[in-house]
Order: C-alpha cells, then structure tokens, then sequence
C-alpha cells in the first residue's frame, strides 16, 4: 500500500504552519469546487477550512490564482505517491497502491474546473512530470503481466477521477467502505487474467490537456 503524501518535506516554524494551512485549504477546496463547481464562493472554502478570508487572500491574491496554486500542489501530491510506487518491487502492488493513495487524497477532484481558469506555466510542467511518472507506473504493470494490454495511463487517470467525485448532496454521508469496495473490484478489474476486450479504441493521450485549454477563462 502506498502511503498517502501529505508533505514535500520537513519544514519549521512559519513555513511549516503555511504548509499545514495549504493542504486545509486544498483538502476544502476539494469537497467544496469538485461538488459546486467554480461557482463556489472561496469564503465556502475558507470556512470549511477553518481559516479567514484576510489571510486566504493575502496569500493568494484572487480565486484564479488559489484554484491554480491548489492544482499544482494537488499534482505534486500524485508525482509523490508515484514516486512512491516506483520504489516497490512488484509493479502490480505499485500500480494498484497509486491509485488507491490518489483516490485516498480525492486527486482527481479537480478535474470540473478544467477549462475554467488559465493554464499557468508552473501547471504544465507538473502535470506533464505527474503523466509521465503515472505511464511508467502503467508501462511496468504491463511487462509485468498483470495489467491487461488494453489499459493505458489516461485510463487510470480517469478512473482516479471518478472515485474522486463527491457528492453534490452535503447530508449524502459517502460511505467509505463501500468506496473502498467499489475500488478494489475496479482494480481487480484491470487484471488480465480472464479480461473481457475494452470497448471503442484507446482514449486520445491529449483530450485531458485539451479540456484544460479549450473553453473560455473567466475574468480574474
């Protein structure tokens, strides 16, 4: 099992307490953004994460530039549980570990504001770091035998975006075990032992991209 990343490493004194309050405000902005969408007002993510409006915004300038800084450290996440995986033996157990750590910290969650704000240098070359670590991941499941052929890394992606959807509905109360059921019956599923051909061709490696750069920016 791959251990969920929650830090980029030991930090002290104003720097630790910055660090801490970034991943209340990125695990907030998780529930908040990924069921409201880019509508939600920040001070939503604010109170959710127990921090004032004052100090949010001193540190993030605007709601563009919160949601931007959120990806980027929500994509250092995955690159961390990658790497993580990558230092397994068996490329099944880290394959499977990966997504369970990115399901874990809900890393897809942001994938409905795609398109919604501008794509910033600094997102592009963590994305692409996090895509190529993630292929490697699938690329040594395959030589390994246990992945089924016709899996690719956008794929996983996607699945790790769906698991990380949460519910629209506040008082839902999403049960985390049958999550976790529902996990390792779609992992079990990308075994290749006794796998049923996927429909349709692979999915296009660039159509995620694309979603991130194709609709219209809102005013910052």
């Amino acid at each position: 099992m791959v251990q969920t990343p929650t830090t980029q490493g030991p930090r002290r004194g104003r720097q630790a307490e910055a660090a801490r309050n970034d991943l209340k405000v990125l695990e907030a902005a998780r529930q908040v953004f990924s069921t409201r969408g880019w509508d939600a007002p920040v001070a939503a993510v604010a109170e959710r994460a127990g921090v004032g409006m004052g100090s949010l915004y001193r540190r993030y300038g605007s709601k563009t530039e919160l949601l931007q800084y959120l990806c980027v450290l929500s994509m250092r996440q995955t690159i961390d549980a990658a790497k993580t995986a990558l230092a397994l033996e068996d490329p099944w157990e880290a394959l499977a570990g990966y997504v369970q750590a990115c399901v874990a910290i809900g890393a897809g969650a942001f994938a409905p504001l795609a398109g919604t704000i501008e794509v910033t240098g600094e997102m592009l070359a963590t994305a692409k770091k996090a895509s190529r670590l993630r292929r490697r991941l699938v690329v040594q499941a395959r030589r390994g035998g246990r992945l089924r052929p016709d899996v690719t890394d956008v794929d996983i992606w996607a699945l790790i975006e769906q698991f990380s959807r949460a519910s629209a509905n506040p008082d839902s109360g999403d049960d985390p075990v049958i999550q976790a059921r529902l996990l390792t019956i779609v992992i079990d599923g990308l075994g290749s032992k006794g796998a049923t051909p996927l429909p349709g061709p692979a999915p296009d490696r660039h159509a995620n991209a694309r979603r991130w750069t194709t609709s219209a920016w809102p005013s910052r």
